[in-house]
C-alpha cells in the first residue's frame, strides 16, 4: 500500500503519481472550436502542449469559433463547476468592437422570475429600458419606475403626489448620505 502523504513513487528518479490537479490558461485564437473533440473542426485541445493532453483537461465554459481570448482548462471538476455555475456569479469581462456608437452607461438587469426583471440604469435615454429589452427579444408589457437615486415611491398611492422633504431633496442633490 502506498500513502501519497508519506511515500513517493519514482521511476528512473522521476516522481510518479496519479493525476495531479491542473489549471491552464489559453489565449484562444479565432478559428478553433471549444470542444474536446470535433470531427470537422480544429479544437482548442490541439493548442495544448502535447505533454498536457493526457491530463484529462476540460475547457471551462465556451468561446465560439470566432471569439478570441482567455479560456481556462482544468481537470478539477469542482473548480470547473464553480467557474461556470450561474449561481456563483463569476464575472467574465469582454472587449468588443462593433458598428455604431455605444451611448448608454452600464445597466443591470436582475431577473425576478418568469417575465419579471429589475433593471437599473444610470441615465435616461429615450425608451432606453424598452430598447434594451427589445435587443434581447423581450417586449416590455409593463414598466414602472420605483426608485430615483435613494428616493422610493414608498406607500404613495397611484395617481397621488406629495412634496419632497428638505432631506429628500438634499439626498437627490448628493449633499448628504442616506
Amino acid at each position: 500500500k502506498i500513502d501519497p502523504a508519506v511515500h513517493t513513487v519514482t521511476l528512473d528518479g522521476q516522481p510518479l503519481g496519479g493525476k495531479r490537479r491542473m489549471v491552464v490558461m489559453l489565449n484562444k485564437p479565432a478559428g478553433y472550436v471549444t470542444a474536446t473533440e470535433d470531427a470537422a473542426e480544429k479544437t482548442v485541445m490541439e493548442l495544448l502542449p502535447e505533454a498536457w493532453r493526457h491530463m484529462d483537461l476540460r475547457p471551462v465554459g465556451r468561446l465560439d469559433k470566432a471569439t478570441e481570448g482567455l479560456l481556462l482548462f482544468t481537470n478539477d471538476g469542482e473548480l470547473l463547476h464553480r467557474l461556470i455555475s450561474p449561481k456563483k456569479e463569476v464575472a467574465k469581462v469582454y472587449y468588443a468592437r462593433h458598428e455604431g456608437q455605444a451611448v448608454c452607461l452600464p445597466a443591470l438587469l436582475e431577473p425576478l422570475g418568469p417575465g419579471e426583471s429589475r433593471i437599473i440604469v444610470r441615465e435616461g435615454k429615450y425608451h432606453q429600458v424598452r430598447r434594451m429589452m427589445a435587443s434581447r427579444n423581450m417586449t416590455v408589457t409593463y414598466l414602472e419606475r420605483r426608485q430615483e437615486g435613494t428616493l422610493t415611491l414608498g406607500d404613495l398611492p397611484r395617481g397621488r403626489t406629495r412634496e419632497l422633504t428638505e432631506g429628500e431633496i438634499a439626498l437627490l442633490e448628493g449633499k448628504t448620505q442616506p
